[in-house]
């Protein structure tokens, strides 16, 4: 039997946000059974709060196993180069936690029965992106495989989404253009394409500890709100899907946050970002609020957006773009290219707004910064003022 010191010394860490997320999870799951009227739905949601806080101490419990396995069977590990000393950390925990949300939802699809095949679908595109991801921690694939075989994850997805595809035109081009526009296949297209960036904007906004967790951890909160506020709307089925695939990646992100925040006992891997980026992509289609979400991910659609350059090589693109650990003061401080350009990312950019800092302050700074985009996306989705410039009552976005 393995025992905990042959684990490495990973253990779960921080008594206080263990107790914070279990009572985050529980005050949830309460705030949805108490807001619904129908007896089914609040079964269904006290046993989703259940499965969740088993997920979540299952993440704590796997983690430190399959970090021991990573790193002594598989060889999946590395080292930390924002860190003066650094020894093997274990990589491609992503697939614990993916493994561990799979199982959850699948025990959970009993009680939700009236949108099985796009329930089905969702977890199809789900597996095969998270297998993705762990191949690519594996086998380092390069970057235009690893975009075609995104495109090949989301096919379940568009099989089996049964929503419109027509799109609402905003108010001021509907002289030119009509009240909406059919675009059939173009609308499957469009999905995909969300699909795809969600993966990779996650995998690109990367670099420091706890980044990629926490972003999902914030933006999974973010998205549950929404799907709260929607319940009454005329998507209640779709809202209710959300939320029972969002709940239980609320619950496993928060267990692996724990072990990858600074100083991170463990790195996550293109399994979780894939793994990631794919379950947020899936509950916005599904969800029938991809628009919405799009507001959420206003930080990584920043920094995609600003990478550009580098990503299509206008600007030489080095394999990682992270921040330049200095060992004689601690401190990150921004990185360059071979030829003295700037790498163009948000956290790079942070640094020269703010100077030179500490890896874990650098990560607050950026978590603060995703949950104000979620507030200005919040305030955007639901201020008559700004959303009926372009839309009226039920069709804002």
């Amino acid at each position: 039997m393995i025992t905990k010191k042959e684990f490495g010394g990973i253990e779960p860490r921080f008594t206080f946000a263990k107790i914070l997320a279990i009572l985050v999870l529980v005050s949830i799951g309460t705030t949805l059974y108490l807001n619904e009227p129908d007896l089914k739905n609040q079964t269904r949601f006290m046993i989703l709060t259940l499965l969740s806080l088993a997920g979540f101490v299952a993440t704590l419990k796997l983690v430190p196993p399959t970090a021991y396995y990573c790193i002594h069977k598989g060889n999946l590990s590395g080292r930390d180069i924002n860190k003066e000393v650094s020894g093997r950390i274990p990589e491609s925990l992503g697939i614990a936690i993916g493994s561990i949300y799979i199982t959850v939802v699948i025990m959970f699809q009993p009680f939700f029965y009236e949108m099985l095949g796009e329930y089905n679908a969702a977890l199809t595109s789900i597996t095969f992106m998270l297998f993705l991801g762990f191949v690519d921690d594996v086998l380092d694939l390069r970057w235009r495989i690893k975009i075609f075989l995104s495109f090949l994850a989301t096919l379940p997805l568009l099989v089996a989404y049964a929503g419109p595809t027509s799109v609402i035109v905003p108010k001021p081009f509907r002289e030119l253009a009509g009240f909406n526009i059919e675009l059939g296949y173009l609308y499957h297209a469009y999905m995909a394409i969300i699909a795809v960036f969600c993966t990779n904007s996650i995998n690109i906004y990367a670099g420091i500890n706890g980044l990629e967790v926490g972003q999902s951890v914030v933006i999974s909160l973010s998205v549950l709100v929404h799907n709260f506020l929607q319940l009454d709307g005329p998507y209640a089925n779709e809202n209710y899907l959300s939320i029972f695939l969002m709940l239980p990646f609320f619950a496993t992100c928060t267990g692996l946050l724990i072990f990858n925040w600074y100083p991170s006992q463990v790195f996550v891997g293109d399994s979780f970002t894939y793994f990631s980026g794919i379950t947020l992509a899936v509950a916005g289609i599904m969800g029938h609020y991809s628009k919405t979400l799009m507001l959420f991910f206003i930080p990584q659609l920043i920094n995609f957006i600003i990478s550009l350059p580098q990503l299509f090589k206008i600007i030489p693109c080095p394999r990682h773009r992270v921040p330049k650990f200095n060992a004689k003061d601690g401190l990150l401080y921004p990185s360059y290219t071979e030829n003295g350009l700037p790498n163009l990312t948000v956290i790079n950019g942070m640094i020269h707004l703010f100077g030179p800092t500490h890896e874990r302050t650098l990560f607050v700074r950026l978590m603060i910064l995703q949950v104000l985009c979620c507030i200005l996306g919040f305030g955007i989705r639901y201020s008559h003022t700004i959303t009926n410039i372009f839309y009226d009552g039920e069709y804002r976005i």
